[in-house]
């Protein structure tokens, strides 16, 4: 209604406006008495503008305000959403092989690759779960949602030095994950396992509960090239990676070079991907109309001072005629 209001004001306001213009049609417009098409048309836009930037202004005076809060709400436990990151911080993941030219630590790139999922995954419901493994496993965070708190601990916390120098047992932090996520509905969670796949045993793989629905095995590392440590070569072990992919009915991915592609997120089945979309409701509505109505009202008048009118008053110029200076 305030809108209506608005564009039945200005049509008459524009209205009036004309009649006086056309008193003055020849001073403002020159012999014709016509302004350029701009001129012509340039009443209805501003009634049209006018009309629209109420509207958006209105619209969004009587929308409920759009808050931002830092508090979260509480979700119940049957409803919440899971992630489960079994990271290896053996020495191996040390060495620096990994990544496009090959200068980053193995646990660097594993890092940038989780904090590019993070910033993909947008269920709200999404609990996390990290757990180092090396020689045992140790829980590092467990079903906290303060995605902060996961980047700290993957921005170069040292989780080896809380385990004793020993062989590498990955299968142990396969085993804590299952004991946690034991308890959780069906197809609640998702496993990720980061490693190079340097010295798997052979056996002791748990298996995986029903709450978890999906399970990407994530390995870093040079598959070709290996690197010295404890005098012996070590590198990323494809063919065992897939076949622990293989075992727990997940997806292997070599994560040396490219991020995980959001294609192989979504066949996991349990993750809530961002689409990347901008939906727009109301308010992105009433902003941009806000906004385009605005500018368009506020550089009209310098447009109609430049090609209002094609009547340019003054003597005409003409090499026959010429200006006072060169006379």
């Amino acid at each position: 209604m305030i809108a209506l209001a608005v564009l039945v004001l200005t049509t008459g306001a524009e209205l009036l406006h004309h009649r006086r213009v056309r008193r003055v049609a020849r001073l403002a417009f020159g012999p014709t008495l016509r302004p350029s098409p701009l001129g012509a048309i340039a009443p209805f836009h501003r009634v049209i503008a006018l009309t629209l930037l109420t509207w958006a202004l209105a619209t969004l005076f009587f929308l409920p305000p759009k808050a931002h809060r830092s508090t979260m709400k509480e979700i119940e436990k049957g409803e919440r959403q899971h992630i489960i990151l079994v990271l290896d911080v053996s020495p191996s993941m040390k060495l620096r092989d990994a990544g496009i030219d090959q200068d980053l630590s193995r646990t660097q790139r594993a890092s940038a690759i989780v904090q590019s999922l993070l910033q993909r995954v947008s269920d709200e419901k999404l609990f996390f779960t990290i757990i180092a493994t090396y020689n045992g496993a140790k829980i590092v965070v467990e079903q906290s949602r303060d995605r902060e708190v996961l980047l700290n601990v993957l921005d170069g916390l040292p989780m080896d030095q809380v385990f004793p120098a020993g062989k590498t047992r990955l299968f142990d932090g396969l085993e804590a994950a299952t004991k946690i996520a034991k308890a959780w509905p069906a197809a609640s969670a998702t496993l990720l396992l980061v490693t190079d796949g340097d010295t798997v045993p052979t056996s002791g793989m748990p298996r995986l509960p029903q709450s978890i629905g999906g399970t990407l095995v994530i390995g870093v590392g040079d598959p070709v090239k290996g690197s010295f440590i404890n005098g012996r070569q070590s590198r990323q072990d494809v063919a065992t990676l897939r076949q622990i992919a293989n075992r727990l009915g997940g997806e292997y991915h070599d994560g040396n070079l490219k991020h995980i592609p959001s294609v192989m997120l979504r066949r996991l089945g349990t993750l809530q991907m961002d689409p990347g979309e901008l939906k727009l409701t109301f308010r992105e509505y009433a902003l941009i109309t806000a906004a385009i109505s605005a500018f368009f009202l506020a550089i009209l008048p310098l447009l109609l001072h430049l090609f209002g009118s094609p009547f340019r008053p003054g003597p005409p110029q003409s090499p026959n005629n010429p200006t006072p200076q060169e006379s």
